[in-house]
């Protein structure tokens, strides 16, 4: 059976070559170095619960090339049911680790990937779609992760890709071998990609003629020739170095360990390509996996907030504060935002459809409202949970200073509050809340899966304003009823002659 353990993961990765750099420096193990090994332990934890009897219908499918049971990581939505499946995959994984778990741009981008090909082929009588199942069998049988490889530099972001002074700005073919391509370029905010098997590149946004070049689907091993890693920073990346737990969320990290990834002329063979200069379809394959990750955040985005909230509520014991109602109607009032975001994400799969490849999408309205509901509510959770934690998240001193005898009694003196619990209890607490409350987690949230006005666009497109009026129309002036009720007159309705003498 595909499926690989924690330990697989993490051997798999000290087996590959992967050039990285943190922190600035060379490193020779990504697996080793304390600044990463968090986000790999947090990726651990995806393979380790899809071996837990009781959660293999949410983290398990079977698949549909070869019948087999897989990773729902490595999954191709067959049905509405896959895709509700996967939002509650991501709140348990959200639930479990408190953070960003990194597997859903991989997957997202599969998806978009598999559907995409097969329109290009059936529009243009191309072989990509084989070529693309051949891979995914790969990624299945090796139960892989992936990090998709979206979002590039744009340099001039008031210019198209032909346009920009550095025509590296956006990922683009330098060179087209009769075995393959070779890319240039770099990708940004690569999520977990530095501890992935694969990063499936994608271009990130519509193209027009003239750009066919940055038309460039592929997958490209992380350890490839000419890729190169630059670890993002955190907000608590150096307390990582440290240890301790000042770090916040010890075990798992912030967010996903993000990374520019650059492609220094790396060679990718044909098999490995999927889209080669086909701009047609570059906009509806930004379009698929934008509406699959917006949906995604309610369930992710739930499972830390279910963590975020159970952290708040602890607070609130430490204090002695938890009886009181206004706390109870701030913690109700959290709960009731985590809960709104999620039931969209169910809805939006629930009423998914499905594409000409015959895999599934989710709603896209509902999906991009899903997402926006995020960019406010996770932002009003952690205003509520700063609310109810106090200020004292801001000033804590560090743990050193309950080690230091010469002052040790007194900050454990002086930031005791319930006796029940031990002073470190509040000082842990107070510093996963901060560390999930913090700039790096805010900002994700933000603009994870395209800016919170790229989800206004999407959903004024969606909204079908003009059948919304005719809905009202039908309403004001509609003369459809059951005859022989003492129903009022109806206005009827201005023909065009009529309104244009009035106006």
């Amino acid at each position: 059976m595909p499926l690989k353990t924690p330990a697989e993961y993490v051997d798999s990765l000290r087996n590959m070559k992967i050039r990285a750099y943190v922190g600035g420096e060379f490193v020779d193990s990504v697996v080793d170095h304390p600044s990463v090994a968090p986000h790999i332990n947090t990726v651990a934890k995806t393979y380790e619960l899809a071996h837990v009897p009781e959660h293999e219908d949410v983290m398990t499918a079977i698949s549909h090339l070869t019948g087999e049971r897989i990773h729902r990581y490595t999954h191709i939505f067959q049905n509405a049911d896959d895709l509700i499946k996967k939002i509650q995959m991501l709140r348990l994984l959200g639930q479990a680790t408190g953070t960003c778990f990194q597997r859903c741009v991989g997957l997202d981008a599969l998806n978009a990937m598999y559907a995409v090909s097969y329109e290009i082929d059936q529009a243009n009588s191309t072989n990509y779609h084989a070529r693309f199942r051949d891979y995914l069998g790969y990624v299945q049988r090796e139960d892989l992760m992936l990090a998709g490889a979206m979002t590039d530099p744009k340099g001039h972001r008031a210019k198209k890709p032909s346009e920009q002074e550095d025509p590296d700005q956006f990922v683009r073919v330098v060179e087209q071998r009769s075995d393959g391509v070779v890319i240039r370029g770099a990708k940004l905010h690569n999520t977990g990609g530095i501890n992935s098997h694969e990063i499936l590149v994608l271009p990130g946004t519509g193209l027009v003629a003239g750009e066919e070049q940055y038309a460039i689907a592929c997958a490209v091993p992380a350890d490839a020739e000419g890729v190169v890693f630059i670890f993002g920073r955190q907000s608590n990346d150096s307390r990582k170095l440290e240890g301790g737990c000042d770090i916040g969320n010890t075990r798992f990290g912030v967010v996903g360990g993000e990374a520019m990834v650059v492609f220094d002329d790396v060679f990718v063979p044909t098999e490995r390509v999927f889209m080669n200069g086909e701009i047609e379809h570059c906009a509806t394959l930004v379009n698929y996996f934008a509406t699959w990750h917006r949906a995604n955040y309610g369930g992710c985005k739930g499972g830390n907030a279910d963590v975020l909230i159970g952290a708040t509520a602890k607070m609130t014991r430490i204090l002695g504060t938890d009886r009181n109602a206004i706390v109870k109607d701030k913690l109700i009032e959290m709960i009731h935002r985590n809960e709104t975001t999620y039931a969209s994400a169910i809805g939006s799969s629930a009423l998914g459809y499905q594409l000409p490849c015959g895999s599934f999408m989710v709603d896209p309205i509902l999906a991009n409202t899903v997402k926006q509901n995020i960019t406010r509510n996770v932002y009003e959770i952690g205003r509520l949970s700063h609310d109810l934690a106090g200020g004292f998240l801001a000033t804590m001193p560090d743990s050193k200073s309950f080690d230091n005898p010469e002052i040790a009694d007194w900050v454990r003196k002086y930031y005791g509050a319930n006796p029940e619990y031990d002073v470190m209890e509040r000082i842990r607490f107070g510093r996963y809340i901060e560390n999930m409350t913090s700039v790096t987690t805010m900002v994700e949230a933000m603009h994870g899966a395209g800016s919170p006005q790229a989800q206004r666009i999407s959903m004024l497109g969606q909204a079908d304003i003009e059948g919304k009026i005719e809905m009202a129309n039908k309403v004001i002036y509609g003369t459809d009823d059951v005859a022989g009720l003492p129903l009022p007159d109806v206005n009827p309705k201005p023909d065009a002659d009529e309104v244009s003498d009035k106006t």
